[in-house]
C-alpha cells in the first residue's frame, strides 16, 4: 500500500535529515519526498510518499515523526480525497521525421514543450503519478536523453466524506 503523510516542520537545518534518517532506521524506502516553504514564515510543507505492507506501519511512522524536534504537525492522508501533483522535466530526442509525432503525444497530456533544438524537445508535465508514467511510457521510444521528477506534492481535498462506523451514510467532516 501507498502511504502519504504530510508534515509542518520549522525551516531549520538539520530537519530534513532527522525526518529521513527516522524512515532509514526503520528500513522503509521513501518513494517521493517533497519539501518547501509553507504559507506560513519560517514554516516548512514536507510530503513523503512510502510504500508499506499495511496501515499500521504509517500509525507507528506517524507517532515517531510527532516525536521529533521541530515537527509540528503529522497528517496520514493515505485513505483521503486529496489534491496531488508531481512535475516532471523530460528532454526527448527528436529527428525531422518525429518532431510532428511527438507534439502529437504531448498535446493530449496537456504537457508543454519548453524547449527546443535540432535534437531534442524538453516537455515539462505537471498531474498525478499515474498520467506522468503513462506520458513517459509513450515517449520512451522515441529516446529520452535526460529525466527529473520532482516527488509528490499534496494535500486534503476542501470537503472530506468519512464513513461512520455507527451509520452507513457518509458524513462531511
Amino acid at each position: 500500500m501507498k502511504g502519504i503523510l504530510t508534515l509542518t516542520v520549522n525551516n531549520r537545518p538539520g530537519v530534513l535529515n532527522r525526518i529521513t534518517n527516522l524512515f532509514t532506521k526503520r528500513n522503509y524506502n521513501i518513494e517521493s519526498i517533497t519539501v518547501g516553504s509553507s504559507e506560513q514564515e519560517g514554516i516548512s510543507r514536507i510530503t513523503v510518499v512510502v510504500q508499506v505492507d499495511d496501515e499500521t506501519v504509517i500509525e507507528q511512522m506517524t507517532k515517531q515523526l510527532h516525536k521529533q524536534i521541530d515537527v509540528l504537525k503529522v497528517n496520514d492522508i493515505s485513505n483521503q480525497a486529496i489534491v496531488a501533483r508531481e512535475l516532471a522535466l523530460i528532454k526527448v530526442q527528436v529527428t525531422s521525421q518525429t518532431r510532428a509525432e511527438i507534439y502529437a503525444v504531448i498535446e493530449p497530456f496537456r504537457a508543454s514543450v519548453i524547449d527546443v533544438s535540432k535534437d531534442s524537445l524538453t516537455v515539462q508535465i505537471t498531474g498525478e503519478s499515474d498520467k506522468i508514467e503513462a506520458f513517459i511510457e509513450l515517449i520512451k521510444p522515441y529516446g529520452i536523453k535526460e529525466l527529473a521528477r520532482t516527488g509528490t506534492a499534496a494535500f486534503p481535498r476542501g470537503m472530506q466524506l468519512a464513513n461512520s462506523k455507527s451509520s452507513k451514510a457518509p458524513t462531511i467532516v
